[in-house]
């Protein structure tokens, strides 16, 4: 043997550059990187000149929208399928089908009419396969978003659930932030009618499928999934490489009695139980469903994906849109270090509630400089353009710290362990229908409305914060308490449960009015 391996000094053991759970912590965060990705891809190559006439539709068609849309369709059948693979097979097979099926959705779009010098041989072909592509882009993407959330919660121990959750959807920005930067450089250096200059930010978003497959095989499967298995002496394993001999122990005694409790309850819930009004988890549901929709109508699905337009609308020129665009999303990244420095400290309610107020009076305000930049000529537009922008960055800069992560721990918090994965898929459901409503609609409001979808935000906003207010602010208890209570009343509405009880829930006095509940670690016991 030309190179043998050094002989290991007796006593001396090597320790790793990083953590097992740093490396979990970076893996999860790439994955969710994947998903910012795609909304920065779009954003720029819907504007492509070439990839117009390749497609064969016009600037201001709705099929742009369509095309950006049904995405989300497959991102919602995606959360099923792999939901339900996370629960039979394990959580890291789930994940490595879902990476291998994103590699092939990308490669469907990057090949899409592509033809020699140019050319386009493909005809109506060439629109068939770039939605195929991303419809099966989408279910790998939907996938992810509804495992990845549970893997890396189920094997945090940490107090600060929330800041790890924040910190992975900071790399959710990165990867957005990436994408519309390749694509600025592409458009840029190519221009608007060359082919490459939207292929290239396609073709690059392989990269991080492909870093993932290279990493996925070094990291453990979950230990709870495991004991839901009674594979005991694996989830054994798994515990002590990630918390050491003593802890680890501990801990799988926590868990076997947790999941052996679980089976004497014979707990098995599926999505009837969650769905209809007569199951065991409609209630909890209905808080996930609710925190989506409210995502939603904050209207940065759009602002995501059609950021350039949106800038526009304040009179920007493109190239100039364009750019103030990728400053907008620089500043998106960096205040997501305030999202995972206050998501444990102030809660999830109390900040999407105030996150409401704020971007409603945000749209507010572009509303008025969206009127003077282009409906009054006598206004500099300057005047509109320059505070427009600063409250576009305050804006997006709210949205980042008081809604991207908040609403994504709901299903990992309220609902008990047997429920989790299917919840996270719920979660992911609603979101991918509800943000191919708004990406579909946008471009046609894009067209008719021009800066009053401003005003339409504006309201949306309000009708979110208002609702989510409306939820109350109760722990993991005290919500499984009212859940109990209101299926045995058969109402859901809170006055109507135990008389009104849990309108006004006591204030809890450890954690000065924000429950400690919403950072206890998953891996506890709740039993």
């Amino acid at each position: 043997m030309p190179f043998p391996p050094a002989e290991p000094v007796e006593g001396a053991e090597a320790k790793p550059l990083i953590s097992k759970k740093k490396e979990i912590v970076l893996f999860s965060s790439t994955a969710i990187a994947l998903y910012g990705y795609d909304q920065g891809m779009m954003s720029m190559v819907n504007t492509n000149h070439s990839y117009l006439r390749t497609m064969q539709i016009g600037e201001t068609s709705p099929v742009v929208g369509i095309i950006v849309s049904v995405y989300y369709l497959g991102c919602a059948v995606g959360a099923v399928v792999a939901s339900d693979w996370a629960d039979r097979k394990g959580r890291k097979p789930s994940i490595f089908a879902c990476l291998v099926t994103a590699i092939v959705g990308n490669l469907l779009m990057f090949v899409a009419g592509l033809g020699p010098h140019g050319s386009n041989p493909w005809g109506g072909a060439a629109l068939a396969c770039m939605i195929t592509g991303r419809v099966v882009l989408g279910l790998a993407v939907g996938g992810i978003d509804a495992t990845i959330p549970v893997y890396s919660a189920e094997l945090s121990k940490d107090e600060a659930r929330g800041r790890a959750l924040a910190q992975e959807f900071q790399m959710n920005i990165f990867g957005l932030l990436m994408a519309f930067a390749i694509n600025l450089v592409a458009t840029s250096a190519l221009g608007k009618d060359n082919e490459w200059a939207w292929r290239i930010p396609i073709v690059c978003m392989q990269l991080f499928p492909i870093i993932l497959l290279s990493l996925i095989s070094r990291l453990p499967e979950t230990p709870r999934w495991y004991m839901s298995k009674w594979r005991k002496e694996e989830a054994k394993e798994a515990l002590i490489k990630l918390h050491g001999e003593d802890k680890g122990r501990d801990m799988l005694q926590e868990l076997s009695t947790a999941q052996r409790e679980e089976d004497d309850n014979n707990e098995k819930i599926g999505y009837m139980d969650m769905l209809m009004p007569s199951g065991s988890q409609f209630h909890p549901s209905m808080v996930t469903v609710m925190g989506q929709i409210n995502q939603a109508l904050t209207g940065y699905g759009a602002v995501s994906v059609y950021g350039p337009q949106v800038f526009e609308l304040l009179g920007f020129g493109v190239r100039d849109a364009e750019y103030v665009t990728l400053g907008n999303f620089i500043s998106y990244f960096l205040f997501m270090t305030v999202a995972w420095l206050w998501i444990d400290r102030y809660g999830r309610r109390k900040l999407m509630v105030w996150g409401s107020v704020g971007l409603s009076t945000c749209f507010a305000l572009l509303t008025v400089f969206g009127a003077l930049s282009l409906d009054m000529p006598s206004v500099s537009r300057l005047a509109a353009e320059i505070p427009g922008s600063i409250v576009m960055f305050v804006a997006t800069a709210i949205f980042g710290i008081c809604w991207l992560a908040t609403v994504w721990l709901i299903p990992t918090e309220i609902y008990p362990s047997s429920a989790r994965a299917q919840g996270s898929a719920i979660s992911v459901i609603v979101w991918g229908l509800a943000n191919f409503a708004v990406t579909l609609l946008t471009p046609i409001v894009f067209n008719n409305l021009k800066y009053w979808l401003f005003l339409a935000f504006t309201v949306t906003n309000a009708f979110a914060g208002w609702w989510t207010w409306r939820a109350g602010g109760r722990s993991f208890e005290e919500n499984q308490e009212f859940f109990n209570s209101a299926l045995e009343e058969d109402s859901w509405v809170v006055q109507k449960v135990d008389g009104g009880k849990f309108l006004r829930m006591p204030p809890n006095s450890e954690a000065k009015g924000d429950s400690v509940e919403e950072a206890t670690p998953l891996l506890r016991s709740r039993h």
